[in-house]
C-alpha cells in the first residue's frame, strides 16, 4: 500500500511541474517569441510610447473628432461582455435604435437630399401635434409610459424636478414616487408648456463652473431623439437614407472593437468637418487624407476573399490623434 501511495503521489508530482511549470513556460516562451504583441494583450500605444488600450476591446469614443464604435450592452467594461439579448420585436430595442437614429439619419431624396432630418423633427415637435392631436410630451408618455418612468430616473435632477413640480401644481394631493407619477406629470406638463420637454441644460456660471439644471426646451438631442419614432409616424412616406446596421446595434459582446467600412464612411463626414476646425484647414483636403487612413486600415476575412470590409475603431482613431499632436 505504501508503494502504490509513493507512485501516486510522485505521479501527482510529475504531472504538477509538468502541468503547472513546463508546459505554461513552453507556451509562454513561444508567444513572448514568435507572437509577442499578441501575447501581451495586442496593446496600443501613441507616438508618446504612451498606452491607450488594447486594440481587442472597444472603448467608448464620444467627441465629433473620432470614430465612434459600436453601441455596448456592457458599457464597454472588458469584465463584463454581454449582449443586450433583446429580441427583433422587443420595445427597448426598438426605442434605442430610434433614439440612435434620430441625431443622424439623412433624407435620401428630394429638394432636401443628404440633409439631417433632426431640424425638422424639432420643427414638428414645436407645432405640438400629433396624429392631429394637441400636446405631443402628453401623448408620448402615455404611449411610451415605461420611458417616461424611465427619464424619471434617469437623473436625481429629473425625480427632483417632478417632485417639486407636484408640490406646486397638485399640492393638496398626497405624493407619490416621482417614478410612478411620471404620465401624470408629462400630461400636466404638456398642458401647461405646449411644444415644450423638460430638459438638462448645462451652462457656465459666473466663476467659469459647468452648472446643469432643467429647462424647457424645443430644441436640441433630447428632442431629435426622444420623439423621432413619433416623427416617423407622422412622415411614413418620406424617404430616408439608409444606416449602417452596425452603427445602431451592439455586438454579441459588447466589446466589438471593430465596425464596418460602410459605418466609418457614414461618419467620415463628421469627423473630417471637425479636424478640418480643430486644424484650421480644408473640409475636403482633411475628407481624403482620413478616407486614405481608412483605406490603409481596412481589413476583410481571409485577405478580402469573404465577408465584409471592416476597420479597427482604437486603430483609426489613434492615427487620427496623432495628427493633432
Amino acid at each position: 500500500m505504501i508503494a502504490t501511495l509513493s507512485r501516486s503521489i510522485s505521479l501527482l508530482l510529475l504531472l504538477v511541474v509538468i502541468c503547472c511549470g513546463i508546459y505554461p513556460l513552453i507556451l509562454w516562451s513561444i508567444g513572448q517569441t514568435l507572437f509577442p504583441f499578441q501575447a501581451n494583450g495586442s496593446l496600443l500605444m501613441d507616438k508618446h510610447n504612451n498606452l491607450v488600450g488594447s486594440k481587442l476591446i472597444a472603448q467608448p469614443f464620444t467627441k465629433d473628432e473620432y470614430f465612434h464604435p459600436r453601441s455596448s450592452a456592457a458599457s464597454y467594461d472588458g469584465s463584463a461582455s454581454t449582449s443586450s439579448a433583446l429580441a427583433a420585436s422587443n420595445y427597448a430595442l426598438r426605442d434605442r435604435v430610434a433614439r440612435t437614429l434620430g441625431t443622424i439619419v439623412k433624407y435620401q431624396n428630394g429638394p432636401k437630399a443628404g440633409q439631417l432630418v433632426a431640424p425638422d423633427i424639432e420643427n414638428w415637435f414645436q407645432a405640438d401635434t400629433f396624429q392631429g392631436n394637441p400636446h405631443i410630451v402628453a401623448q408620448w408618455a402615455t404611449l411610451h409610459n415605461s420611458l417616461a418612468t424611465a427619464w424619471v430616473d434617469l437623473d436625481p435632477k429629473n425625480s427632483a424636478y417632478v417632485d417639486e413640480w407636484f408640490k406646486v401644481h397638485n399640492p393638496t394631493t398626497p405624493q407619490p414616487k416621482a417614478a410612478d407619477s411620471a404620465v401624470v406629470f408629462f400630461q400636466q406638463f404638456s398642458q401647461a408648456n405646449p411644444g415644450k420637454f423638460p430638459s438638462i441644460v448645462t451652462k457656465t456660471d459666473s466663476s467659469g463652473k459647468p452648472v446643469s439644471q432643467i429647462e424647457m426646451v424645443n430644441s436640441g438631442t433630447d428632442i431629435q431623439t426622444l420623439f423621432f419614432a413619433m416623427w416617423r409616424q407622422d412622415n411614413p412616406d418620406v424617404a430616408l437614407a439608409e444606416v449602417p446596421g452596425d452603427y445602431v446595434t451592439t455586438s454579441a459582446s459588447g466589446l466589438d472593437p471593430h465596425i464596418t467600412l460602410a459605418n466609418a464612411e457614414f461618419q467620415l463626414e463628421r469627423v473630417a468637418a471637425k479636424w478640418a476646425q480643430i486644424l484650421n484647414r480644408s473640409p475636403e483636403d482633411m475628407k481624403r487624407e482620413i478616407k486614405q487612413i481608412l483605406e490603409s486600415k481596412t481589413q476583410a476575412p481571409f485577405g478580402g476573399l469573404i465577408g465584409e470590409k471592416f476597420v479597427n475603431v482604437l486603430e483609426v482613431n489613434l492615427e487620427l490623434h496623432n495628427l493633432a499632436t
